[in-house]
This record gives structure tokens, sequence and C-alpha cells, in this order.
């Protein structure tokens, strides 16, 4: 795992989104010098603007928009950010993530909840049958 992933992860890179774009979605050996080759896809943190117009050209869906969308239903997303359990997968039909955007809060005890007890990770996803989700998790020191 690189470090800038890592540090995304841990919260530790606040002003940096990350974007998991899979194989079966996007098929372009160029994100490569953007990020880091990943079991099924490709994971890139990078800062926060570039992130999200890189997120709108890839998908063609604005970031914001998008998590707008998915925060409306909850499913699972990986804690490594490569994927995840669609909340429609016991419907039938093809599951599998085939993007994810993300961003690290920091902690914010004045909100309370989840948010007080450390930096959290807010991950939404898109599956292969069309539907958007999302997740979110306090980061947890090892």
């Amino acid at each position: 795992m690189s470090d800038a992933r890592e540090e995304f992860l841990a919260g530790e890179r606040p002003e940096d989104v990350a974007l998991f774009l899979a194989d079966s979605f996007v098929e372009d050996d160029r994100l490569e010098r953007f990020g880091d080759r990943v079991d099924g896809g490709y994971l890139l943190v990078v800062d926060g603007e570039r992130g999200r117009n890189a997120f709108q050209a890839a998908t063609g869906v604005g970031a914001m928009e998008f998590a707008g969308a998915a925060m409306g239903l909850e499913g699972i997303v990986d804690g490594d950010l490569t994927g995840g359990t669609c909340p429609n997968e016991l419907e039938g039909g093809d599951h599998e993530v085939q993007f994810v955007f993300a961003f690290a809060e920091e902690q914010n005890e004045e909100v309370g909840g989840i948010y007080a007890e450390g930096d959290v990770i807010h991950a939404y996803a898109q599956c292969r049958c069309g539907t958007a989700y999302s997740d979110r998790w306090t980061v947890v020191d090892e």
C-alpha cells in the first residue's frame, strides 16, 4: 500500500480525496501515473479539487452530486476502498463496485456521534447494478 493511501486511510490527509476505478469500469493505463494499481483497478489519492475533477472526468458525474445521491442508501465499502457490498445483493443480479469516491473528515467533538470519536472516512460507491450507496467509519488509531 502506498504511503499516500495509508495516510489517507489513517485520516491524515483531510485535504485529499481517494478514488477507486475498477478495471471493469475504465480501461486506461495512464492511471498508473497518478495512483496505485490494486487488485481489480486503480486507487488514486489526490488533492481535493484535482480529485473531484478527475472523478467527474472518469465517471461523467460530479463528485459531490454523486456523494449526495449515494448518501440515501447505506451499504458497505471495504476499508481499503477497493470494493464493497451492495445493499441490493440479495435481490440477485451482477454486483461489483465500479468506482468509489472517498474523503476524510477530521475529528469534531462539537458535532458528536462518530465525529467525536476520531477522524471519519466517508466513502461512496457505485455498483454495476446501478445502485449508489455510502458508508462511513471512524479511523482507528493503531
